[in-house]
């Protein structure tokens, strides 16, 4: 006759079976000290720099036309500074102006900042359309792919030079501002919007 009873089940205590992972364990569910600091936390655009991309930095271009456009500005050769005009005052400062597309640019790091790529020249200066020319086109090229833009003196004109990443044409992040917020930051601001001829700017021009 069969025994139908049940068989006690055996433990080999030998048999060494890792216990689960307790799936509350305080230490590995608690927040860490700096997720209050950072959690929801947006970085803040404050200061656009002008100027033109330095040698070393792979840059990109934003290619929404919304994000350029054309500009009276006055350069002060030996500050290096870019002063935007105010549409009213180009008459009057007609023969100070430079002319200049501001392009809206981004290095690896991060920066944001507005390049002013002059337009070609009509002084009757002659050698000098090469260096205007071969800057938007380094603008243009950016738009695309990461790009340095280098100052070839020799040859009167910018060389570009293209990244060998195996993702060369990845998207930047882009700040989440209009860019007539970028053009205050880096106008307005630091005090170089010249909206008046009582403008510090235009004084020292004048020699007031």
């Amino acid at each position: 006759m069969a025994d139908n009873k049940p068989k006690p089940h055996v433990v080999d205590d030998d048999t060494d079976t890792p216990a689960a992972p307790d799936p509350f364990n305080v230490a590995a569910l608690r927040l860490p000290p700096s997720f209050n600091e950072t959690a929801g936390v947006k970085k803040l655009l404050t200061t656009v720099p002008v100027r033109k991309p330095h040698k070393q930095e792979w840059i990109r271009v934003h290619p929404d036309p919304a994000f350029r456009s054309d500009f009276g500005t006055i350069l002060l050769k030996e500050e290096g500074e870019f002063h935007l005009v105010a549409p009213s005052l180009l008459e009057s400062l007609r023969h100070e102006i430079t002319t200049v597309t501001l392009y809206t640019a981004i290095n690896r790091a991060g920066v944001v900042f507005l390049w002013p790529a002059r337009h070609a020249n009509t002084d009757g200066r002659r050698g000098s359309d090469a260096w205007y020319t071969s800057a938007h086109e380094a603008a243009a090229a950016a738009m695309k792919r990461l790009t340095r833009v280098t100052a070839n003196m020799s040859l009167g004109a910018y060389e570009m030079y293209f990244s060998d990443s195996p993702i060369p044409d990845a998207d930047p992040v882009w700040p989440d501002l209009p860019f007539a917020e970028l053009l205050r930051l880096g106008f307005e601001k630091p005090g170089r919007f010249i909206n008046d001829l009582s403008h510090p700017v235009v004084k020292m021009l004048r020699g007031l």
